[in-house]
């Protein structure tokens, strides 16, 4: 197990011995409320895994470098910004993809640009936002955070990748 795992388990065991602690089965009720959470998020996790392993086996690593890897320069950064404003879901659904994709050769810019992009650009949150905020607020929420995707893929790629 990593250090977030168990950091995870220690405050989970904490929690689960102070609710005991204090009666009334507030762990039972705990637990039982976190097993509906988990079995509500299931499918879509065991989905976004199975999309990152089948990522893994069905695009050959050279592709992925070619297209999103360090070489592949700005265009990499922009196509790994374009790919995390495109793909919809919540973050245990993409970081799996996203780690598929690192660990099959993107390179860092277009990893933190696609996290980035992810984050701000969201196609699947913007008609949303469009419906609630109206479209001036919308469209300028969009286009004022238009460049930190690229600006933090450029970012990492070009100075935190050399303290590496």
């Amino acid at each position: 197990m990593d250090t977030a795992t168990w950091i995870m388990a220690v405050i989970a065991l904490l929690l689960l011995l102070f609710a005991f602690l204090r009666g009334g089965n507030v762990h039972v009720a705990g637990v039982r409320a976190g097993a509906k959470m988990l079995w509500g998020v299931l499918p879509l996790l065991l989905l976004s895994f199975l999309v990152a392993g089948l990522l893994q086996v069905l695009i050959p690593k050279e592709q992925i470098r070619r297209w999103l890897g360090t070489e592949s320069g700005l265009r990499g950064i922009i196509l790994g910004c374009i790919a995390g404003g495109l793909v919809p879901g919540p973050p245990y659904a993409v970081f799996p993809v996203v780690a598929s994709l690192y660990q099959a050769g993107a390179g860092i810019g277009a990893v933190v640009g696609f996290v980035t992009a992810w984050s701000l650009w969201s196609a699947s949150r913007f008609p949303t936002e469009l419906a609630i905020l109206g479209p001036r607020p919308a469209l300028i929420r969009f286009l004022s955070t238009l460049v930190f995707p690229p600006l933090a893929g450029l970012f990492a790629q070009h100075v935190l990748s050399r303290l590496a």
